[in-house]
């Protein structure tokens, strides 16, 4: 860890720390959304829309959880250099990613039904 700098304030340091177990939580949510999107019985959606959502799925939580900890690293940094803290340039991918796979799930549900 970069020691340039002053100790930043515990409560800061302490918010960084959620934060990152936060997308740490993101992660597994996905995760979990993607094995559980895997396994739902072939009747019920198309088999490449099950794949395209799990898959999707997957790999936004492995994303979240290999830019978790560069993440609270930058943001430390910053902390202790007083810097402003760097923008989260993954927001959107996160945003819209999420938002796809709800999009295409509400179309595969209405043409189920």
């Amino acid at each position: 860890m970069d020691t340039d700098g002053r100790e930043p304030d515990p409560r800061f340091t302490l918010a960084n720390e959620r934060t990152f177990l936060t997308w740490l939580s993101t992660s597994l949510a996905l995760s979990a959304g993607g094995v559980a999107m895997a396994a739902v019985p072939r009747g019920i959606f198309e088999p490449w829309v099950r794949t395209l959502l799990a898959v999707v799925l997957v790999l936004l939580s492995a994303l979240a959880a290999a830019l978790s900890y560069p993440r609270w690293r930058e943001v430390q940094r910053a902390l202790r250099r007083e810097a402003p803290i760097p923008p989260l340039a993954l927001a959107p991918l996160f945003g819209y990613g999420v938002a796809l796979v709800a999009v295409l799930a509400l179309v595969a549900i209405l043409l189920a039904g």
